[in-house]
């Protein structure tokens, strides 16, 4: 009987302290306070004070307590392999990706491929005019025919030792002289045609009969779609995180497409302007990959074999840390933990759980400790 006297009496004065906090937040919500962290000490001093007399009184009253059941669901804790990730943006860029040029001013006279069409290294990919230098090269020709006819008439009379060793060298060096010029000639031939340095494909031809070009003007574009590689940009503050070899998820969004591989190169140059480092990733030649196109790198930065993790959203804070309910033998207990990384919605667990632990991972919001778990 004065059990139930002195819980009565506990419980006015819990409600008496209650109704305080709820007129004191009236009046700090109502009037300007002059004091707000003073109001919020002394609000939580108040709520301490009765949090410690309802658990002084449920472990008086706990024989006569109503055993709550909640309906929640649990996952069984194994050992995984925990993998955090840094994650940049980059591009689709091919290793040979060429604008075919001319080496000098002049006017297309034949076109010999067109976009979409295989071209080999050396190929000729258009023609300039060059009538002019082709004449040259005849009329040297002409000259050349002379010149050796010359020099072989002479050396043969040198040979017999008739005539004087002037006259031998005299003809030799009109007969190289003119090589030489027609050499120079053929090497100024070749610059007005225009040739593919790699083997690929035509990406663009923007070149027409008749056109008027000038060095360096692009027009026709090769690309090798076999020899692709990832570039991105990773920030300054990851630098001692990522390195070449690191295991990578490439994840190409328009293809859809995902490959797990290497980082092929990290840059050991930091970028003054951006403060960023460069990294690539080589792929593997698939018909639907192609230049330009954007990727997501996802490097992994750290990694653990048999870590004990859980899902994100199943963490609860309060002022002492983080915890999680987990079912023991059937009733919800609650478990102080501390996580570490957090990668795809999944802490990794330093302490507080093991495997085999059931946690709680829906219906926690308003559990209790004892609560009788129905999943």
């Amino acid at each position: 009987m004065l059990t139930g006297v002195y819980n009565n009496r506990s419980l006015n004065k819990i409600m008496k302290n209650l109704i305080y906090l709820t007129v004191l937040a009236f009046v700090v919500a109502c009037g300007k306070p002059k004091d707000k962290k003073a109001e919020l000490a002394e609000l939580k001093k108040q709520r301490t004070a009765i949090n410690a007399q309802i658990a002084e009184l449920e472990k008086e009253v706990g024989g006569t307590k109503n055993i709550e059941t909640a309906d929640v669901s649990v996952i069984e804790l194994r050992p995984v392999t925990f993998k955090s990730y840094v994650e940049v943006q980059g591009k689709v860029d091919a290793q040979e990706n060429v604008q075919v040029s001319s080496e000098t001013p002049g006017v297309i006279t034949a076109i010999y491929v067109r976009a979409g069409q295989n071209v080999s290294k050396g190929q000729v990919l258009a023609q300039l005019d060059d009538k002019v230098l082709r004449q040259n090269v005849a009329q040297l020709q002409t000259q050349l025919e002379l010149a050796t006819t010359l020099y072989q008439r002479q050396k043969n009379l040198w040979d017999q030792k008739i005539g004087t060793e002037v006259q031998y060298l005299n003809a030799k060096t009109q007969k190289e002289g003119v090589e030489r010029q027609i050499a120079v000639l053929r090497s100024q031939l070749a610059m007005y045609r225009m040739k593919s340095p790699i083997s690929g494909t035509v990406d663009q031809m923007d070149l027409k009969l008749g056109q008027s070009i000038n060095p360096g003007m692009p027009g026709i574009t090769v690309v090798n779609a076999s020899n692709l590689r990832v570039k991105a940009e990773v920030a300054e503050s990851y630098a001692g995180r990522v390195n070449s070899g690191d295991e990578v998820n490439v994840v190409l969004p328009d293809v859809p497409d995902s490959l797990q591989t290497k980082v092929t190169f990290a840059s050991k140059v930091i970028d003054p302007a951006s403060r960023s480092f460069g990294v690539e990733v080589k792929l593997p030649s698939r018909k639907n990959y192609r230049p330009n196109m954007l990727a997501i790198l996802k490097i992994v930065d750290y990694k653990v074999n048999d870590a004990i993790t859980i899902p994100v959203n199943a963490i609860q804070k309060s002022e002492s840390g983080e915890y999680v309910f987990v079912s023991d033998n059937g009733k919800a207990k609650k478990v102080d933990i501390k996580t570490g990384k957090v990668s795809d919605g999944q802490a990794q667990v330093i302490s507080g759980l093991k495997a085999g632990d059931k946690v709680v991972t829906l219906g926690f919001q308003d559990l209790n400790e004892g609560d009788t778990l129905r999943f």
